[in-house]
C-alpha cells in the first residue's frame, strides 16, 4: 500500500516538475522575443554643427522603426530631445562671446522701422581709440553705443551691452568689426541707409578713382560742429609729448605713392603686422572727407608703435623724429617686403651710396712708429709712400635718408654783445656727397670717409644734424640752412651717375615737407610745414593747429628734416 502511494507521488512530482520546467522555458522565450524599450535620445550640443544628409536619412529610418514597434512613445521622446537641443542652441547663440567662428549664424530679424534712430548722437561718436569694452576691457565682439559713444561687449542676455541698454535706455549699437547695427534689448538688426555715414567714419573706404583724384581736390569739408577742414590737412591730437610722431606722420602723408598704397586695404589685406594695418587706418582717417570732426587722434597707431618698438617710442616721452622716421620706415619695409626684398618703402625712399673708407694700415703705422731711423721715417712720409700707410675700401650701400653736418656756431659774441646766428646754404653742406670731400669718422675706428650718390631715390629725405651729445648735456646748433623750396638741382653740386640710354637724368627736386625744431634741446617742440599739391599752398601744422603760411616763411626756420620729391 505504502509502495503504491510512493509511486503515485513520484509520478505526480515528475508530472508537476516537468510542467514547472516547461512554464519557465516559455517565460524565458517570451522575455527574449519581447521588443526592448527604445534608448532615450541624449541632447547633443554639437548636433547643430554637423548637418550631413546621410546621417539624417539613417535617423529618419531608425525613428520610423521605433514608431512601428512601440507606438508613439519614441516619437514623443525624440521631439522632447529636439526641443531641448534647440533651447540649448538658442542659449549658446544668445551668449555670443568671441568672434563667433565655428557657430551657426543666427537668423536675426532685419527691420527698417526702428523707433530709436532719433536717439543716435553723432556728436559723441569717436572711433579713434582702441576697440575695448569699457567694462570687461576685452577686445572681442565689441559694440559701440550710438547714443553715448561708449564701447560694450556682446549683445546676448548676459552681455554688458544688453545690461547697458536696460539700465541707461540706450537702444542702438554698432558692431565695430562687422559694422552691423542692432537694437537692444529687442535684438533685431537695423537696416537703414541713414547710418551709412557712421559706417564710413568707423571704417573710411576709398575707390581707386577717388585715390587718383585726391591731389586735384580743392573742396573743403565741414565737420559736425560747423568747422571747415581740408581732407589730408587735419590736425593730429598730441596725446602727451607725441609731437615727434605727429610731424613724422604729417610728412609721410605728402608722399603720394606711399599714401595711395595705404589708402586701399586690399594692398596689405593678408599682412599680419598690426603696425601696417594701424598705419593704413590712420592714413584713411586723415584723408577721409566725411569725418565728424576736423582732427584725428593717432591713439591706436601709437599703441601699435609702442608694442612693435618695445616701448622705445611711447606716450609721455619725447623722442627724436629722425630716429622715429628711420625706425618706422625700416619696420614697415620689414613687414611688407616680398621675397625679392622689395616694398613700397624702398620704391619711394631707397637710394644708393658709394662709400670709400680709408683706414691706416697697422703694420705700416707700427713700422713707422717703431723705426729709430729718421731716414726711414722720412721715406715713409714722402708723397710716394704715404698711400702705402692707408688702406682704401670701396663699397656700395643703400640709404633711406642722408645726414648733413652743420658748421659749428661761433663761440664768441660780436660787438653788440649778441651771438650771431650763422647761415649756410644747403649746397655747401651737400658737398659731403660729392665723392671728394673727406669726412673724419672716429667710431668704430678712426677712418676717413668719402661719399658719392650713385642712385637717386624718388623721394629724398635730408636730415640736418643739429644736436650733439657730450658727457654732460645735449647741445643744439642754431645755424640756419638756406634752401630752395622749388627746383633743387642736385647735378650742379654733386656728381651723379650717367643714366642709361633710354632713361633721363632726374635730378631736380621740390620740397614737400619740412620738419622744424623750436626751443631748447631737451624741452623744445616740433612743427612741420607741408605743401598741398592741389593748390600748391603751404600749411604750418603743429599738433591740432593748422594754418596757411607763405613759402618764404618755410625757409626762415631751424629745419631739422626735409622730404624732397623728384620731378617726373
Amino acid at each position: 500500500m505504502s509502495s503504491k502511494r510512493r509511486n503515485d507521488e513520484s509520478v505526480e512530482e515528475e508530472v508537476f516538475g516537468s510542467e514547472a520546467k516547461r512554464q519557465r522555458v516559455v517565460a524565458v522565450e517570451e522575455k527574449e522575443s519581447s521588443p526592448s524599450p527604445p534608448p532615450i535620445p541624449i541632447a547633443n550640443p554639437l548636433s547643430g554643427l554637423a548637418n550631413y544628409d546621410d546621417d539624417d536619412e539613417e535617423e529618419e529610418e531608425e525613428e520610423r522603426r521605433r514608431v512601428e514597434r512601440n507606438g508613439g512613445r519614441a516619437r514623443e521622446e525624440n521631439g522632447n530631445g529636439r526641443r531641448g537641443r534647440e533651447d540649448e542652441d538658442e542659449d549658446e547663440e544668445e551668449e555670443e562671446q568671441g568672434f563667433g567662428q565655428g557657430k551657426r549664424s543666427r537668423d536675426v530679424e532685419r527691420r527698417r522701422d526702428c523707433p530709436y534712430l532719433d536717439t543716435v548722437n553723432r556728436q559723441v561718436l569717436d572711433f579713434d581709440f582702441e576697440k575695448f569694452c569699457s567694462v570687461s576691457l576685452s577686445n572681442l565682439n565689441v559694440y559701440a553705443c550710438l547714443v553715448c559713444g561708449k564701447y560694450y561687449q556682446g549683445r546676448g542676455r548676459k552681455s554688458h551691452a544688453y545690461t547697458h541698454s536696460l539700465e541707461a535706455g540706450h537702444h542702438v549699437y554698432i558692431n565695430l568689426r562687422t559694422e552691423q547695427v542692432y537694437c537692444l534689448p529687442d535684438g533685431y538688426e537695423i537696416d537703414d541707409s541713414s547710418l551709412d555715414d557712421i559706417r564710413h567714419v568707423l571704417n573710411p573706404r576709398f575707390t581707386r578713382e577717388q585715390v587718383e583724384q585726391l591731389d586735384k581736390n580743392k573742396q573743403w569739408s565741414r565737420a559736425l560742429d560747423g568747422s571747415d577742414y581740408l581732407p589730408g590737412m587735419v590736425g593730429l591730437n598730441n596725446i602727451k609729448e607725441t609731437d615727434f610722431l605727429n610731424v613724422t606722420i604729417q610728412s609721410l602723408m605728402r608722399v603720394t605713392p606711399l599714401r595711395n598704397f595705404f589708402l586701399i586695404p586690399e594692398n596689405y589685406r593678408h599682412n599680419k603686422s598690426q603696425l601696417v594695418h594701424r598705419f593704413g587706418e590712420l592714413t584713411r582717417k586723415i584723408w577721409h572727407a566725411r569725418n565728424f570732426k576736423g582732427q584725428v587722434s593717432p591713439h591706436e597707431f601709437l599703441q601699435a608703435v609702442m608694442k612693435a618698438s618695445k616701448k622705445r617710442f611711447r606716450i609721455g616721452a619725447q623722442s627724436d623724429p629722425v630716429e622715429f622716421m628711420s625706425w618706422l620706415l625700416n619696420t614697415l619695409h620689414g613687414d611688407l617686403k616680398t621675397k625679392k626684398n622689395k616694398s613700397i618703402i624702398y620704391d619711394c625712399f631707397q637710394g644708393e651710396l658709394e662709400v670709400v673708407k680709408e683706414i691706416h694700415n697697422k703694420s705700416v703705422t707700427e713700422k713707422k712708429e717703431n723705426s729709430d731711423d729718421q731716414h726711414a721715417a722720412s721715406k715713409l712720409t714722402d708723397g710716394g709712400t704715404e698711400h702705402d700707410a692707408l688702406v682704401a675700401e670701396t663699397s656700395r650701400m643703400p640709404f633711406l635718408m642722408l645726414g648733413l653736418d652743420l658748421p659749428p656756431p661761433p663761440l664768441f659774441k660780436d660787438v653788440m654783445e649778441k651771438n650771431i646766428i650763422p647761415q649756410v646754404p644747403l649746397f655747401n653742406i651737400l658737398k659731403k656727397f660729392d665723392g671728394e670731400t673727406i669726412t673724419e669718422v672716429v667710431r668704430p675706428r678712426i677712418a676717413r670717409m668719402r661719399y658719392r650718390v650713385t642712385r637717386l631715390p624718388q623721394y629724398i629725405i635730408l636730415h640736418m644734424r643739429r644736436f650733439t651729445k657730450n658727457n654732460f648735456f645735449v647741445e643744439k646748433n642754431p645755424t640756419l640752412v638756406n634752401f630752395p623750396v622749388k627746383n633743387l638741382e642736385l647735378k650742379d653740386y654733386i656728381p651723379l651717375p650717367t643714366p642709361k640710354e633710354n632713361q633721363k637724368l632726374r635730378s631736380k627736386y621740390d620740397l614737400i615737407a619740412n620738419i622744424v625744431h623750436d626751443g631748447k634741446p631737451d624741452e623744445g617742440s616740433y612743427r612741420v610745414f607741408v605743401q598741398r599739391k592741389s593748390e600748391e599752398l603751404w600749411y604750418e601744422m603743429q599738433d591740432l593747429h593748422v594754418s596757411e603760411t607763405l613759402p618764404q616763411m618755410v625757409a626762415l626756420s631751424e629745419t631739422y628734416m626735409q622730404i624732397y620729391e623728384q620731378h617726373q
